[in-house]
């Protein structure tokens, strides 16, 4: 008996330490949005990420401890901002990286410096979904190769639960056609989401019809023919564009804009384009606040 007394106690000794070490010296290897395996040596500690939907998740994800630099724009949350920076998205400052000492550096793919990295012996990983379903799966990946998958699957459960509250809500509403601002730098040709962008995505999500669902690409140019000929319902406004933003007031002043539908009938919105055009967690606020828009009457409860 005494001898089944020791084995029992050591197994469970092992299993506490297991526990207990588990997210701090495990290795693994995990594979990135490129097919990219990676071996991580233990569960990284210095974290660095130039991508604001990334950063953003990392945040939900309770790592902000472990995040060591950020892009200049990773400015959500509010903690993100006092991170140390390592230059532009597009154009992150490598040696910035470097003297960070990161054992893991998170990109999303398009700023092509990264890839320096590998030669300098530091491992990045490629999040770059391309869907709301990727989103999830992109959450579940930082979730394993940080050692933190049970927050991933809380945050996972709790995303998709509001996502198909949503859905469930508006299906079977009436579907209005919906034409999405995203820069109106030029008023008689702006440019709006195709299918293959996140608010394309949303908008059909939300309950509504996108103008240019069918275009040929994510990002396009409408010209004033098609636009008024589509004569959408509601208009977005992206908030998030600095000066390629047009107010509602200014909408309704523009030539032909004043003929459509949404104008007549005052049906012109702002939204936080961070919302719908950042691949994080908030990415359901923004499936939330869109549906809120295009149906009112389902969500005054």
């Amino acid at each position: 008996m005494k001898g089944i007394y020791l084995l029992v106690l050591s197994i469970l000794l092992v299993a506490a330490t297991i526990a207990c070490a588990g997210t701090t010296s495990a290795p693994a290897t995990i594979t990135d949005d490129w097919g990219r395996e990676i071996y991580l040596e233990t569960v990284p500690q210095r974290i660095v990420s130039h991508v604001p939907s990334i950063t953003e998740t990392l945040f939900a994800l309770g790592l902000e401890d472990r995040i060591v630099g950020v892009s200049d724009y990773c400015d959500y949350p509010e903690e993100a901002k006092a991170k140390p920076k390592v230059g532009g998205y597009y154009t992150p400052n490598i040696e910035s990286i470097v003297s960070l000492d990161p054992d893991l550096v998170l990109t999303d793919g398009y700023a092509a410096d990264i890839a320096k990295l590998e030669g300098l012996g530091i491992p990045f990983a490629v999040v770059q979904p391309k869907d709301i379903n990727d989103i999830l799966e992109d959450i579940e990946l930082l979730g394993n190769a940080t050692g933190e998958q049970k927050k991933a699957n809380e945050l996972i459960n709790d995303m998709r639960s509001r996502v198909d509250a949503v859905t469930a809500r508006v299906s079977g509403a009436p579907r209005p056609s919906v034409f999405y601002v995203f820069d109106a730098t030029d008023t008689t040709k702006p440019w709006t989401a195709g299918p293959g962008s996140f608010a394309d995505a949303l908008i059909q999500m939300a309950g509504g019809e996108n103008i240019a669902a069918k275009a040929q690409g994510a990002w396009i140019q409408l010209n004033m023919e098609e636009l008024v000929n589509s004569n959408p319902d509601i208009i977005l406004v992206d908030s998030m564009m600095g000066t390629a933003v047009i107010s509602p007031d200014q909408i309704k002043k523009l030539p032909g804009w004043q003929d459509m539908t949404a104008v007549k009938e005052n049906r012109i919105y702002t939204i936080d384009g961070d919302l719908v055009n950042r691949s994080g967690p908030r990415i359901v606020q923004g499936l939330e606040e869109m549906a809120k828009i295009l149906h009112p009457e389902l969500f005054q409860d």
